[in-house]
């Protein structure tokens, strides 16, 4: 099966024949290999622009993958901020949740994406959502994360939030154990100030 015409246009980020191909009747949802829309594809590589003509012409920013990852989903794991901004200002599935069981507020947080974690927050994503791993975002984020000033600041917003610092991992095992383990002197403070044991 060769790649639908609207998937290569956005991989290669051709705006004026995605366009054309919208006017002409593509299917704005049709599916490639992976499952994936053309949406999800311009996702994949950042390709701004692109989303853009596709969500003002009606693509749908929680269709899935075959690995049940959607335009929301992914721009959101992946620090996609221009993307994401649009597929919550397009009916993004706050509730939806990738193959992990985690919303995209977890792996933003793992992944150091302070501006996204912000966006999520700021959205309404649930900060105290558990993944099938058994962790939240303020785990992953400490558990996964380098200690570092990116992920002081998203411990900082989860709190901040209201994340429950005393939320432990499957085995039992606290944020606070998790940073003091790490060696994570300010994310400890953090934590501590939050009410942390």
């Amino acid at each position: 099966m060769s790649e639908p015409a609207l998937h290569v246009a956005a991989t290669s980020g051709d705006i004026a024949s995605i366009k054309k191909r919208i006017a002409e009747g593509a299917k704005i949802d049709a599916r490639d290999g992976s499952g994936a829309t053309a949406l999800l594809v311009a996702t994949h590589a950042n390709q701004v622009e692109v989303a853009k003509a596709l969500i003002e012409a009606g693509a749908d920013v929680n269709a899935k993958d075959n690995i049940e990852d959607s335009p929301y989903l992914y721009a959101g794991a992946r620090g996609h901020l221009e993307i994401l901004r649009m597929t919550l200002a397009h009916g993004a599935d706050l509730k939806s949740i990738n193959r992990y069981g985690g919303t995209a507020l977890i792996p933003a947080s793992e992944r150091g994406h302070v501006e996204t974690v912000r966006t999520l927050i700021e959205a309404g994503v649930d900060v105290d959502h558990v993944n099938k791993l058994g962790w939240t975002a303020l785990l992953e984020a400490i558990m996964l994360g380098d200690g570092g000033e990116r992920h002081q600041q998203i411990v900082a917003l989860l709190v901040r939030a209201g994340a429950n610092v005393n939320l432990a991992d499957g085995n039992g095992v606290t944020p606070l154990q998790h940073a003091r383990s790490g060696g994570y002197r300010k994310i400890e403070a953090i934590l501590l100030a939050a009410g942390a044991h």
